[in-house]
């Protein structure tokens, strides 16, 4: 049962005490997200081990290289969701950041935690000088209409791109971006629209 406090969004510091058990969380919001159909990297089957071991084997050491910022939302201490912004971009791409595995627990859904940490994970982009956020998300799913509502530009479809969660069916995926640097980042007919900040 989700508790009634308000979401608190904050970024992830592992080095803290309650690294385990955020690490338990975590995975559980992961697991939780795949078995309810979310087309995320995973297939089925797929463990709360599988899930866990990914947070710890490949989210942790890139969060303590710098490399990686992880948004936490939590719901009377409880982890309900998360997103990611990879900073590890090429040389010649400094001024980018891709968005990675937003994730809301299917318990904690309808409550505007989605939306939450994509305005945080926004502002943590500007804290590190990124003025261009990059996506990709299944083609007709759920968040899709989300990140157009917060002024991502859909740039094209991949047909076939991968898998989808219990392995039954390859799925488009759209690819997706938002300029930081116009006040609202929205395209049309391929051309950034907005005032420059």
């Amino acid at each position: 049962m989700v508790s009634p406090d308000p979401i608190r969004i904050e970024r992830w510091n592992p080095d803290s005490t309650g690294r385990n058990d955020d690490l338990d969380m975590l995975g559980s919001v992961l697991h939780a997200c795949v078995h309810a159909g979310a087309s995320v990297s995973f297939v089925l089957p797929f463990s709360r081990d599988d899930a866990k071991a990914f947070w710890q084997d490949q989210v942790l050491p890139a969060v303590h290289a710098g490399s990686r910022c992880v948004l936490l939302a939590r719901l009377g201490g409880r982890i309900v969701g998360t997103v990611q912004l990879d900073l590890a971009t090429p040389p010649n791409q400094p001024h980018r950041a891709e968005v990675k595995k937003l994730l809301v627990h299917p318990d904690a859904r309808r409550r505007g935690i989605a939306r939450a940490l994509m305005a945080a994970a926004e502002e943590q982009a500007r804290e590190a000088q990124r003025t261009l956020l990059t996506l990709d998300t299944v083609t007709g799913g759920w968040a899709e209409p989300l990140y157009l509502s917060l002024g991502y530009a859909a740039i094209g479809v991949i047909p076939r791109y991968a898998l989808n969660f219990d392995s039954s069916e390859l799925e488009a995926t759209t690819v997706m971006c938002k300029d930081l640097s116009f006040n609202r980042g929205v395209m049309a007919d391929g051309e950034l629209v907005g005032r420059r900040r």
